[in-house]
């Protein structure tokens, strides 16, 4: 698979919030790493901020995000039995994608990570998502423990085609630290190698799943607005505490809590 970066989402990160329609991807090759916590978490938190969210639940297996009654999902099956690409049902999404004024939040199981991916590459979709004033940000949950391999090969797989500060990294410790030969992830070599990719990373806190911390990118922060920063304002309460990133909502710090 040819690798590119074909779709830009450095300009105007301060106003990501304002700019609809916006696709976000929930994408991961490993399976029980927290794909459906974050396109929930994510959903319910663009709803909350009037934001018009679309959720997709992908996944040909577990259909979980689904189960999430409160928001408003819709069941969508993109390979077949036998792990095929239907490319008809890709097109038709991209084709909402392009023509609907509305935020996507797309939860991808893990069977259908590589086809979903390579489709989207290989088609040149997030060039064809930009040239029609959309934006694209990819969400890949890393796991600690056993999984951790597994996750660090997905966000490299991943990073390895996606374009600048296009991705945003959620460091699930439900299961471990993401931490490998005393090194955190943002000291790991897959990381440095594609830092330039990655806009934010969230960290999700031990077994107390909800507790989340996030971290802009040095270069988010330096574009986010700074009286904003400065003021020290913090988001309105959910029942899930969390940080706002520039890819959200313009405000941006190092640690909230």
């Amino acid at each position: 698979m040819a690798k590119s970066n074909t779709n830009s989402n450095v300009a105007d990160v301060t106003n990501v919030c304002a700019i609809t329609p916006t696709i976000h991807l929930v994408l991961q090759g490993k399976g029980g790493v927290g794909k459906t916590v974050v396109a929930g978490w994510l959903s319910k938190f663009l709803i909350e901020r009037g934001q018009p969210v679309h959720c997709i639940d992908g996944d040909p297996v577990n259909r979980s995000l689904a189960q999430y009654k409160a928001l408003p999902v819709e069941k969508l099956d993109l390979i077949n039995q036998d792990g095929v690409v239907m490319r008809s049902r890709y097109d038709a999404l991209v084709d909402r994608f392009v023509k609907e004024e509305a935020v996507f939040v797309v939860d991808n199981g893990a069977t259908a990570f590589l086809p979903f991916w390579t489709y989207f590459v290989e088609a040149n979709i997030p060039a064809v998502l930009r040239e029609a004033g959309r934006r694209v940000y990819v969400h890949i949950p890393i796991s600690g423990g056993e999984m951790l391999n597994d996750t660090l090969l997905g966000f490299k797989t991943l990073a390895e085609t996606a374009a600048e500060k296009s991705l945003v990294v959620w460091l699930n410790e439900y299961f471990g630290a993401v931490a490998r030969d005393g090194k955190s992830f943002d000291q790991m070599q897959v990381y440095l190698d594609n830092r330039e990719k990655v806009l934010a990373s969230v960290g999700i806190r031990g077994k107390a799943v909800g507790h989340v911390r996030r971290e802009c990118s040095p270069d988010a922060r330096a574009e986010a607005n700074p009286s904003k920063r400065q003021s020290g304002r913090r988001p309105p309460s959910t029942s899930w505490k969390s940080s706002v990133c520039a890819w959200c909502a313009g405000n941006c710090s190092n640690n909230w809590n």
